[in-house]
């Protein structure tokens, strides 16, 4: 089953690797499903069944004008579990971005059929920062990313990787062929789906969600992560939320998938098998 529909009929690209308890994986911003490969494959091989999806106007799924709010993303993650009959005893993994969804599922759909959570350099609890929030991300970093996007998004994106891999500062340097293949994922999203989703990570206050959380949270965040800092979300996150376990990979940058690939499996593959 390549692609699910969801309840307003969009067609959201679905892969899934191996069998036994699901585990489903949502990106981060501006990536596709690709970007869990690696983890995937793992999880297939250790008895899991992985499910990993690109979110709408990303990768190969359609790229409708509207949807890119938090509520509509959280629906459209039940509709991928409920098609892909996902239903039962279900670990929700979220990167970045896709940590929103997670936290939005746990509220809007009451975690329905969830046992296990875990949130990756995720942007939950609230990336903006605000007169109760002054550890966030000033509003004028924002502005300044979706300037850059608009005059060239693929000009930005060359640039906006160095920070997301950490290229220049973490002692494992990143290979040229990943910030290629990243920019390739990036490309592939939409111009309007690409600006939408950036406004929901760096506006949407996921506070609220955080009591929701009554499973069994691993997060995972970098000292170092200069796109998603970890003082404004990872560590908030971890205060918020009552079953949560905060592991810290000191000196490491936001793409951990790549950059902490093989620690961040054995963590989540421990975390899941526990």
């Amino acid at each position: 089953m390549p692609y699910v529909s969801t309840r307003d009929g969009t067609d959201l690209y679905v892969k899934e690797w191996g069998e036994g308890r699901p585990v489903v994986l949502i990106h981060g911003w501006p990536l596709s499903a690709d970007s869990w490969d690696d983890q995937m494959q793992a999880l297939a091989e250790n008895g899991f069944r992985a499910i990993a999806y690109d979110r709408r106007g990303f990768g190969r799924s359609d790229q409708p004008w509207h949807g890119y709010d938090y509520d509509t993303l959280a629906d459209d993650l039940a509709d991928v579990m409920e098609e892909m009959d996902a239903t039962e005893d279900v670990a929700l993994v979220g990167f970045s971005m896709g940590g929103g969804e997670v936290a939005r599922y746990m509220s809007r759909h009451g975690g329905a059929g969830v046992t296990r959570a875990a949130l990756v350099a995720s942007v939950v609890p609230y990336m903006l920062q605000t007169d109760d929030n002054p550890d966030g991300v000033p509003q004028s970093t924002f502005d300044q990313m979706t300037e850059g996007m608009k005059k060239s998004r693929p000009h930005f994106f060359r640039n906006f990787f160095n920070d997301f891999f950490g290229v220049g500062y973490i002692s494992s340097p990143i290979y040229e062929e990943t910030l290629d293949w990243a920019w390739r994922l990036a490309m592939q999203a939409g111009r309007r789906p690409t600006l939408a989703c950036a406004q929901a990570f760096a506006t949407t206050d996921f506070r609220p969600d955080l009591p929701h959380f009554r499973v069994p949270t691993l997060i995972i965040h970098g000292t170092s992560d200069k796109t998603v800092p970890i003082d404004t979300s990872g560590r908030k996150a971890a205060e918020g939320i009552a079953a949560a376990q905060l592991v810290e990979y000191n000196g490491a940058p936001h793409g951990l998938f790549a950059t902490e690939g093989e620690r961040l499996t054995g963590d989540l593959l421990t975390f899941l098998k526990g």
